[in-house]
This record gives structure tokens, C-alpha cells and sequence, in this order.
């Protein structure tokens, strides 16, 4: 089971083989500290709803700069102040693979079986928080060739509208059943985290 923030999000292509997703949100934050209350007013509404002790939280960062990202990829791109460059993030990529400042927090998580996963947006850009069952690709082939994920995960072939998480947004996921389940971002696909979930 589900649920992410209600916003409509569509996918549209930006620069050759560069997909941008982004989201209509009368209500999308353009500054960091609007982003970073919208996001723990989110996060705390959830946890309340469900009881506080049974959510497990996972943050999704990033750190665009609005400026560069808007311009490069396009309008509504990047939702923060600040940052790194488009250009020193595909410098970065190019170089490593993967980008730091773009990642799930924490790279592991422990969970109980029936406890949820409250995978919160902290950054400016809209990310997915998506179980696969093994780390792949994601659904930016550019993205995927520079981070060295040249063959997509097929989950995240298949994508709903409401697994795109805005700036701000929250996304929940049950932990069903006991082992490792991996996410991952299917925008930046080197986002992943491990949640190790144990019987009550």
C-alpha cells in the first residue's frame, strides 16, 4: 500500500533524452524553509494519523539550484534556494556516478513488519520512492547512462502519477513482510536506500 501528497504530476521531455518531472502545485514551495515546513507539517500530520511509533522515516535530499536547473531543464524544475549548479551536478555524476548531495537519509533503515515507510521530499526537485526488487535505471536514460544504471528498473517502468513526490510532499509504503526491500529514486537513480524489515 501507497499513498503519496495529492498533487498531480505529469512527465514531459525537456532536453533530448532528458526527462524532467515535473508537478502543478498551486501550493509548491519556492524557497528552502517553505519546503522544509510544508514537508515536517506533511510528515507529522502522517505520523500522527498513524499512530507516531509505527512510521519509519526516510528523507529524500538534494540540493539544485533553481537558477541553472530551471534554465537547463526547464521552468519548475528546481523549488529551493541555492545549491549546486546543473553543471557541477553533471560534472559530479559524470565523474562518480552518483551525486552526495542527492540521496535517501538514511542508506539503511531498520523496520517491523506493519510499520510504515514515510519517505519525506526535503529537496527542491520531485523524486519517487519506489521498492524494486533489485537497484537498476531509472526513467531519465541520460541520468541512467551517467550514473552507470544503463538498464532500467522495471518498476520504475511503471509509475503511477502518484509515486512522483513534490518538493514537500510525503510518500508512504507499508512494510509488509519480513528480509531487505530496496528503494530508489526512478528520476536520480543512485537515491536508494535498504529497509531491513523483522517480525514484531
Amino acid at each position: 500500500m501507497h499513498r503519496s501528497t495529492r498533487t498531480v504530476c505529469a512527465v514531459t521531455l525537456a532536453l533530448p533524452s532528458l526527462l524532467l518531472a515535473g508537478c502543478s502545485d498551486a501550493g509548491r514551495p519556492t524557497d528552502p524553509a517553505h519546503a522544509a515546513q510544508r514537508a515536517t507539517a506533511n510528515a507529522k500530520r502522517v505520523a500522527s494519523a498513524l499512530g507516531g511509533g509505527g512510521v519509519r522515516k526516510v528523507n529524500m535530499m538534494d540540493a539544485c539550484d533553481p537558477a541553472s536547473f530551471n534554465a537547463e531543464v526547464g521552468p519548475g524544475t528546481c523549488a529551493r534556494q541555492g545549491g549546486m549548479t546543473f553543471a557541477v551536478f553533471i560534472a559530479q555524476l559524470a565523474k562518480h556516478g552518483e551525486v552526495g548531495a542527492w540521496h535517501f537519509s538514511p542508506p539503511n533503515r531498520q523496520a517491523k513488519v506493519g510499520q510504515t515507510l514515510l519517505a519525506v521530499n526535503l529537496g527542491g526537485e520531485v523524486h519517487t520512492f519506489t521498492e524494486v526488487e533489485e537497484f537498476g535505471g531509472g526513467i531519465v536514460p541520460d541520468l541512467n547512462t551517467l550514473s552507470g544504471n544503463p538498464v532500467p528498473a522495471p518498476e520504475c517502468l511503471d509509475l503511477d502519477a502518484d509515486d512522483f513526490v513534490p518538493p514537500g510532499g510525503t510518500y508512504e509504503d507499508e512494510v509488509e513482510e519480513e528480509g531487505t526491500e530496496l528503494y530508489q529514486c526512478c528520476i536520480h537513480p543512485w537515491m536508494r536506500t535498504a529497509v531491513h524489515a523483522k517480525s514484531k
